[in-house]
């Protein structure tokens, strides 16, 4: 229930919490073009970061990437490599060009690297300054996989599972690859944090695949448009509650040209997540969770022939575990192992030796460990970045592994992205902050700054900005934060028109202490245009531990829309804020977010405009809607109370409703059955539009499109 602002509602009143941007009074004005598409106004940073194997030097590439710079740690040597040096071998062969620097695959010694151009990889030398074939791409692959020193690659293509080493033809390794059936790729729908399909070992011997079998799962049509009929094209879709995929995990031999797979068990219904290697390449570690999600087993099974070895750890939630990382191994003691857990309420590291036993929790508290970035050997310190000093900021810090004392090693406000040397004794920090757009500084191991590498000139500098403001509120005894961004020569005695801007689902923030603090341009046009953008993180959102994000379980919506609905209380509190005129607008979750509040809470809004929403979570995906809904047959009110469709009824202001038709992720599905309902209550304010060709987002030069279709209806709807 809202309570009235008074009583609900603490405005937090602490200087110290407080981030606010400059504002910038000069006279350019956005074109809603460069808000969209003109990359120029981002600020620039230095690309493709890296140490050199000796770690005593290290590379980067200017932000046009145009010139390489080899540096040493001590700035006795300082090295450089135009583009137009490095390309002349290449613009000689058969006419090629090159107009920047491909990426730096990897550095094989202080003097060679591998890099990419053409599908082909090449090493250059530095040394003779020229360049040549080391290996080359398979044709028409799907996803690829090199292994550690580039002679060989994992790849699949129509469902099967291939083989290539460098000199040799391709082979093929997979016979039963099939709609259905494949070979190679991201399971589990991409959840869990897997993000690949493919993982080659230490020795380069052997590589680990998934095997997915979904010839079970729901098969569900997208319409192809391009063609006249119109054609249909299946793809295997999991619904909340349905069949899901079977996934297994195979290994393949590559000296022996043999397969076989990990002996995980059954049920055949779980997931099997966080794949890793033991540093001797003798056994696999996996994480397996149940299919309710609320049980997982860290397992350890023997290579040579797939059998189970231990289970080293258990955990259970009544809500649902998260596994996302696999095991992290001490490089000078192989027989330890760094883990993460959130079994204390917030993602932080355990020490444990090969057999499981836990040796020392290394992180405690009301913060969240988000990366490990290395290891320091000489201090026997694990390096990770977190939340430790504040949730808006990501910073560095060292941590012992013999008595978990804590040493920051980041001191500028900001968010900082670390790149480490093998040996964690130096460090490129690259951050932002709402002050600053972009900076890259040499760091020691003990945090102090050996040097500039980077500053960023503010690329906006020239522009009539609106001020930018980052602060607490107080809802219900929880700290929420907020941004918001006020109109170009703001005037407190006069009232605006206020944008909300939502997601409020998990694994996201919107608001952070990075460059425009977390907003983007589009959100600064709209100021300049004479309305105030305002975004809450709310409950449910990332990066404030699981009882903050998981307090949305089994009720997708409810306290989303508390939250948000208190911030709404807020900005009604505010003389400047014309509270006639408060619209909103989000996409994916966001989107289910906006077509919940102005369907759920009608009076509050004036107007909103949602792209590709969920509107009933029984149509949506296994993995990601049970952890967070259990199933429709266990929590059948839970469904029903965060079904849309059952508000369609309550919409009385403008809503505009977008999708993609090739939505894989977010079914188009979604959008058309509320527009179905909406056409049963003659509910005229709804419009619609739909991005033929386009997947869960709209990009390209049909997002320019898309962004003067949302500008055009909020103008004229607020």
């Amino acid at each position: 229930m809202i309570h009235n602002f008074p009583l609900r509602f603490i405005w937090l009143f602490v200087l110290c919490m407080m981030v606010q941007s400059p504002s910038f009074s000069q006279g350019n004005m956005l074109t809603l073009e460069d808000a969209v598409l003109n990359t120029r106004l981002n600020p620039q940073s230095i690309k493709n970061p890296g140490f050199l194997p000796s770690g005593n030097y290290f590379s980067y590439l200017n932000p046009s990437a145009t010139t390489l710079y080899i540096e040493r740690i001590d700035k006795m040597y300082v090295d450089s490599l135009p583009i137009q040096e490095f390309k002349s071998w290449i613009s000689s062969d058969k006419g090629k060009d090159i107009p920047s620097f491909p990426p730096i695959k990897k550095w094989i010694s202080d003097t060679a690297f591998l890099f990419e151009y053409a599908k082909k990889i090449y090493v250059y030398s530095r040394v003779s300054q020229r360049a040549w074939e080391f290996n080359q791409y398979p044709d028409n692959y799907d996803d690829i996989e090199w292994n550690n020193d580039f002679t060989a690659c994992a790849f699949t293509r129509d469902y099967q599972l291939y083989l290539q080493k460098r000199g040799e033809k391709e082979r093929k390794i997979t016979e039963d690859g099939q709609y259905g059936i494949s070979y190679g790729k991201a399971a589990h729908r991409h959840e869990f944090g897997i993000n690949k399909g493919l993982f080659w070992n230490h020795k380069n011997n052997m590589f680990l695949f998934y095997r997915i079998d979904e010839r079970d799962v729901t098969d569900y049509y997208l319409f192809d448009n391009q063609h006249i009929p119109a054609t249909v094209r299946p793809i295997k879709y999991p619904f909340a509650g349905k069949k899901n995929q079977i996934v297994t995990v195979g290994i393949y031999d590559v000296l022996r040209g043999q397969i076989h797979y990990l002996k995980t068990g059954s049920p055949a219904d779980q997931y099997l997540t966080n794949l890793a290697w033991s540093p001797n390449d003798a056994f696999v570690y996996l994480t397996k969770v149940s299919r309710n999600q609320k049980n997982m087993w860290l397992e350890r099974y023997w290579v040579s022939d797939g059998s189970i070895d231990k289970v080293l750890s258990e955990e259970f939630n009544e809500k649902y575990v998260e596994p996302e990382n696999p095991p992290t191994f001490v490089p000078w003691d192989q027989d330890q192992y760094v883990l993460h857990s959130q079994k204390d309420g917030y993602n932080h590291l355990y020490l444990y030796n090969q057999n499981g036993k836990l040796l020392r929790k290394l992180t405690t508290g009301p913060w969240v460990v988000k990366e490990i970035v290395g290891f320091h050997h000489s201090g026997e310190q694990i390096l990770v970045t977190g939340t430790k000093d504040s949730p808006l900021e990501n910073h560095l810090y060292a941590i012992s592994l013999k008595n978990a004392k804590i040493t920051k090693l980041t001191n500028e406000g900001g968010y900082h992205r670390i790149v480490t040397n093998h040996n964690g004794s130096y460090f490129l920090d690259l951050f932002s902050s709402i002050t600053v757009p972009s900076k890259a500084l040499l760091l020691s191991e003990s945090g102090a700054i050996l040097r500039k590498i980077h500053d960023a000139v503010n690329p906006l500098k020239d522009y009539a900005l609106g001020e930018t403001r980052i602060f607490p509120l107080s809802v219900d005894r929880h700290t929420l934060y907020a941004r918001m961004t006020t109109p170009v020569n703001f005037d407190p005695k006069k009232q605006y028109p206020v944008l909300v801007y939502v997601y409020g689902g998990p694994h996201v923030q919107l608001v952070k202490n990075n460059w425009l603090g977390g907003s983007n341009l589009w959100m600064q046009y709209m100021a300049q245009q004479g309305f105030i953008v305002f975004t809450l993180d709310n409950r449910g959102s990332a990066n404030r531990g699981f009882d903050f994000e998981s307090a949305i379980f089994k009720e997708l919506g409810k306290v989303e829309m508390e939250d948000q609905l208190a911030g709404v209380d807020y900005l009604k509190s505010l003389p400047y804020v014309d509270i006639s005129r408060i619209g909103i607008h989000g996409w994916s979750f966001g989107g289910f977010m906006t077509t919940s509040l102005v369907s759920r809470a009608p009076d509050v809004f004036k107007m909103g405009v949602a792209g590709g929403p969920v509107i009933d979570w029984k149509m949506y995906e296994i993995m990601y809607t049970e952890r967070y809904m259990e199933t429709p047959e266990s929590n059948p009110d839970g469904y029903e109370r965060s079904n849309l469709l059952n508000y369609t009824k309550k919409l009385d202001v403008p809503l505009l409703l977008l999708h993609g038709c090739d939505d894989d992720v977010v079914l188009w599905q979604h959008s058309l059955l509320y527009v179905e309902k909406a056409v049963k209550y003659d509910k005229t304010s709804l419009d619609y539009f739909v991005y033929p060709g386009h997947k869960h987002n709209i990009y390209g030069k049909d997002r320019l499109h898309l962004m003067s279709k949302i500008t055009a209806f909020i103008f004229d709807k607020l």
